[in-house]
């Protein structure tokens, strides 16, 4: 417990006859952990309810016919009506009421009811400090969906930008797992929904569905993009794998939110001994809810077939000394300027190990006085000179 002294400072304040130890310190920690879960558990159920009946609101517009009923203005009247009752309640305008009715239509439909459980199956099989309560399974009655409370994991607030910005299922499903597993802000959701994630996200050339199991399969695929947008480094006009690898470092905490969510940075040039060769692998990563090693190779040049090659060699290494016992496989990401699919797939026939490529684009090329040279380039143009200058004494001397 903590007081304020008159210097504004804070000082202790101990009960008497009190004597600490480890293990108060322990179990203070414990109860504090606890108190803060069972905070978060009553935050949801909470969420849960308020979606709940917000969902029974639309379900009673779309089955009771109301505008059929009771005319067109009958969604205003009945807002009047509620706000009267329910004054400071901010949730009962038209235009929420409205939004209530196109929540359940867009997530009341067969093909909501099939892939939402696949959704809550997943979520049961992960661990994630943003998941808590996750619900058990689906539940109909006549023959119609009750209301999914997986739903209820993130804000109303959230629901209604995904409904109102996504075009199918799919898309709703790929942002509601990113703002569960991820904890997304709704600055965060908008951000993403106006970048277009769903389209660029999961679309890299892999074969992961040929060698790892499908739940795997499916997750690695997932956060790997078609293409990454590198516009937030500035390199020389012409820069090497090195250099983009450095900018990629110093701007690691953009690499990794363009990355996508999960993604751990282990180190850049990491060392591996193999046998009496040292080995270093551009990018490491861990990802968390795959729970596997990613291999991050960079390549300023167009995919080439034996980079292939390299990048499998570097994913059994990581295998072979780093997995643990509880790690899933590694996989490889080759990143490069640019891909042909066919030869992408040709120079994976044959690789058992799970990899994929991607591209990037829109590195930002800053001006030459941006850049001043590295004290290896110094001495490099140094011995140049004085070679060019030996030169011309030694045909001086000849002629």
């Amino acid at each position: 417990m903590t007081n304020q002294t008159l210097d504004n400072k804070p000082h202790i304040v101990r009960a008497k006859d009190f004597r600490i130890d480890s293990d108060y310190v322990t179990w203070l920690s414990e109860i504090k952990r606890r108190y803060v879960s069972a905070q978060i558990k009553a935050s949801i159920k909470i969420n849960i309810e308020k979606l709940r009946f917000n969902w029974s609101m639309g379900r009673d517009l779309v089955i009771r016919k109301a505008e059929e009923k009771w005319g067109s203005g009958v969604v205003e009247q009945l807002s009047l009506d509620l706000q009267e009752t329910f004054p400071k309640e901010k949730g009962f305008s038209s235009r929420n009421m409205w939004r209530m009715k196109q929540w359940y239509l867009f997530f009341s439909t067969t093909e909501a009811n099939e892939k939402l459980p696949h959704l809550v199956a997943e979520l049961q099989n992960i661990k994630s400090p943003y998941l808590i309560n996750v619900p058990q399974s689906m539940a109909v009655l006549n023959g119609e969906l009750c209301f999914p409370t997986v739903l209820g994991m993130i804000p109303w607030g959230h629901q209604t930008d995904i409904v109102s910005k996504c075009k199918t299922i799919d898309e709703a499903i790929f942002y509601l797992r990113e703002c569960i597993l991820g904890g997304w802000s709704r600055q965060t959701l908008n951000n993403s929904l106006k970048a277009n994630l769903y389209k660029t996200q999961g679309k890299a050339i892999s074969n992961f569905t040929e060698y790892l199991p499908e739940a795997q399969s499916r997750m690695a695929q997932e956060i790997t993009k078609d293409n990454y947008d590198f516009g937030f480094v500035s390199v020389p006009i012409n820069y090497k794998e090195e250099q983009l690898e450095v900018a990629l470092e110093q701007n690691i905490t953009r690499f990794l939110l363009e990355l996508g969510t999960g993604f751990a940075f282990v180190g850049r040039q990491k060392e591996l001994i193999v046998g009496n060769h040292s080995r270093k692998i551009d990018m490491l990563f861990y990802h968390i809810r795959l729970k596997a090693y990613v291999v991050v190779e960079l390549k300023v040049k167009p995919f080439n077939p034996e980079y292939a090659g390299k990048l499998n060699y570097y994913v059994n290494a990581v295998d072979e000394l780093l997995k643990g016992p509880d790690d899933n496989p590694t996989i490889g990401l080759l990143i490069c300027s640019d891909k042909d699919e066919t030869d992408v797939r040709w120079a994976f026939k044959g690789i058992q190990t799970p990899m994929g490529v991607a591209s990037y684009d829109n590195v930002q090329i800053a001006p030459p006085s941006s850049f001043l040279p590295s004290a290896e380039e110094l001495q490099a143009r140094v011995r140049l000179v004085e070679e060019e200058l030996n030169n011309n004494q030694s045909k001086n001397l000849t002629d």
